[in-house]
């Protein structure tokens, strides 16, 4: 019977819930085209990320409950950091936190039609794969700057999509960033994403996400003497959510 409802399940994603969300994503992604001449400051756009990850979420059969809400002042400028389980975990953040952030992310999405140009226009960070340490470094320059000038940052700092589940090690680079900037670091727990849609899966199952929102780690005081102190203790944190 489960093999049965497995199979239904993924015609139904293949058949409806993919193309549902490829056709939202070409319309919203025109609609951020059209309206980008006009908003230098991306929050137009930020906004249609936003409706489209609403969007994508609702096709997709997904509820979502954010816990720690209260712990994070959004009036300040922060460095977001989210494990990284699936596809989905970018549309859920981009759904639920409330603020005009940009990300570093794989320069593949980048080449993604609609979603990569968009991702271009509205000055997110693309990073390269296989130890490209010009392209690492041209990133990193490129976050410290955003954050310099008080925006907000949401970076995955396990740098790729978890394959078993297990949080993966976290690269040192953000964290740097973070601390040379003084920028308050958020760490954020997503749950579930990987249930919803696995890594190297079309198979998009209906389910419930969970997002949990640590409170801040200041890092004014911090040198790079402590870096490291602080990627365990982030790490630490997202692993008390994921195995409670």
């Amino acid at each position: 019977m489960r093999i049965l409802l497995d199979f239904f399940g993924l015609l139904r994603s293949l058949m409806v819930t993919v193309p549902l969300i490829y056709l939202w994503t070409i319309f919203m992604g025109i609609l951020s085209w059209v309206i980008s001449p006009f908003d230098k400051d991306h929050h137009r756009q930020h906004a249609c990320s936003r409706i489209w990850s609403r969007g994508l979420l609702w096709i997709s059969g997904v509820r979502t409950v954010v816990v720690g809400k209260e712990n994070v002042d959004f009036s300040r400028s922060y460095v977001f950091l989210a494990n990284h389980q699936s596809y989905m975990d970018i549309p859920t953040l981009y759904a639920h936190l409330p603020v005009t952030f940009r990300i570093m992310a794989k320069a593949s999405l980048f080449k993604i039609p609609f979603l990569g140009w968009h991702l271009e226009r509205t000055g997110n960070m693309s990073i390269g794969r296989g130890g490209d340490v010009r392209s690492a470094a041209r990133a990193l320059l490129s976050v410290m700057r955003h954050i310099r000038d008080g925006g907000p940052m949401l970076v995955f700092p396990e740098a790729a999509r978890t394959n078993d589940g297990k949080l993966q090690e976290f690269k040192p680079g953000i964290f740097l960033a973070a601390i040379k900037t003084g920028t308050p670091i958020v760490p954020i727990t997503v749950r579930g994403t990987g249930y919803i849609l696995p890594a190297h899966s079309w198979h998009v199952r209906p389910g419930k996400v969970e997002i949990i929102l640590d409170p801040p780690i200041e890092t004014e005081s911090l040198t790079k003497a402590d870096l490291d102190s602080l990627i365990a203790r982030v790490h630490s944190q997202m692993q008390s959510h994921l195995n409670p």
